[in-house]
């Protein structure tokens, strides 16, 4: 892809030396003090760090740092982050590494300007904080969670045992350069850009099941993502399907593909409640999930099902009935995440708590029912989803 400075409503820096070219003239619009966020400290190997921390001090900031975020953020590491950024007096927070790390300043943002606590305010009171976060930047070097198109934060409360969306604030500007992510683990890549494509598909099933310009646009970045994560698996440091698997990233999550539609989202509910009993990769577990919750949603979202295969995995109708054609494209699916290497079963993801059946039960009914699923789940049956997974 070539380069492009895009803003719907985060301004999209993208392209190679995207940060060179323009980061530091985006900063004058901001005050003097910069919370430089980060994770485990990959990007201090990998250079990133040294690039992005010259050009703060090229722009005359003052840097703060804020490290040690961890891939699942916790609501303990927000009310860090929000203390630091109120002590210091930040005046903006830029956020470097994936979503992980975008997501938990999202928050700490919010957290920093209010007394209140943020996640009894916006789930248990329903309502938003009445304040106005920091301003927020990103310069994401792992694609795949599209954190930096939206204002959506995925926090685990440890305490609650609880992973769930908090609301705060879009990044006003995003720097998306593709050579950034190539110094991350191949298996990671592979989880983001699976993450990006359960993105779509959350999307993409639900209603209308009639012609839109969104599911067009939607099939097209599907296929995409699928196509271009196929030619890292032949050639992992291909420049233009890193390119476009950012993109892609970026397109499942800035709302284009949501127009007119409403969601579903339901396997990656299911995937939030067992993360936060057992800290699993967030694409591997919705590798695991999707196939197997597609099969118990599949008869009441035939006609989507039947087109996905059709349109996405160009699967000829043949003599198939509907729902052998639709079962052929979630057996398509499922294929594919194999062919990339993600696993298939949970008893494959590296996780901090062993997964026991007491585990899937309590995750189960702790799940968020979403309601514009194409068949309405109860708890009973989401259990049986995640013991089907095993």
């Amino acid at each position: 892809m070539e380069s492009f400075v895009f803003e719907y409503p985060t301004k999209v820096y993208f392209g190679q030396g995207a940060a060179k070219q323009y980061l530091c003239k985006e900063l004058e619009q901001y005050g003097n003090t910069v919370l430089l966020a980060y994770g485990g400290g990959s990007i201090k190997r990998n250079g990133v760090y040294e690039e992005i921390f010259n050009i703060l001090r090229e722009a005359g900031k003052t840097v703060v740092e804020f490290s040690g975020i961890m891939p699942n953020p916790t609501y303990a590491k927000v009310q860090e982050g929000a203390e630091l950024a109120r002590n210091h007096g930040v005046d903006l927070i830029l956020a470097v590494g994936g979503g992980s790390v975008i997501d938990c300043c999202k928050i700490a943002a919010l957290q920093a300007k209010t007394n209140e606590d943020v996640w009894e305010a916006e789930l248990i009171e329903k309502r938003f904080p009445k304040c106005s976060p920091i301003p927020l930047g990103a310069v994401v070097t792992v694609s795949g969670t599209g954190s930096e198109m939206n204002a959506g934060g995925v926090i685990t409360n440890e305490e609650k045992k609880m992973k769930t969306g908090l609301f705060a604030i879009a990044p006003r500007f995003a720097v998306l350069d593709p050579t950034y992510t190539m110094s991350v683990p191949f298996p990671q890549v592979m989880s983001g850009a699976f993450d990006t494509l359960s993105h779509a598909m959350e999307t993409y099933f639900g209603y209308p099941n009639g012609d839109n310009v969104s599911d067009d646009i939607n099939e097209a970045v599907m296929k995409s993502v699928i196509r271009n994560m196929r030619i890292l698996l032949k050639d992992p440091n291909n420049a233009t399907a890193r390119s476009n698997l950012m993109w892609d990233s970026a397109m499942a999550e800035n709302g284009l593909l949501k127009l007119g539609k409403k969601t579903d989202f339901q396997a990656h509910m299911i995937e939030h409640q067992l993360g936060a009993y057992t800290d699993c990769n967030h694409g591997m577990g919705l590798a695991v999930i999707h196939p197997v919750y597609y099969r118990h949603i599949v008869k009441e979202g035939l006609p989507k099902f039947v087109r996905f295969a059709e349109n996405v995995w160009e699967i000829p109708k043949g003599s198939k009935a509907e729902i052998q054609l639709a079962l052929a494209g979630i057996d398509a699916l499922a294929a594919f995440i194999a062919e990339c290497g993600l696993p298939s079963r949970l008893s494959e993801l590296k996780v901090k708590t062993p997964i026991t059946d007491r585990i899937l039960e309590e995750a189960a009914y702790s799940t968020a029912i979403q309601p514009n699923s194409y068949k309405k789940l109860t708890y009973g049956e989401i259990y049986e989803i995640l013991k089907e997974c095993m």
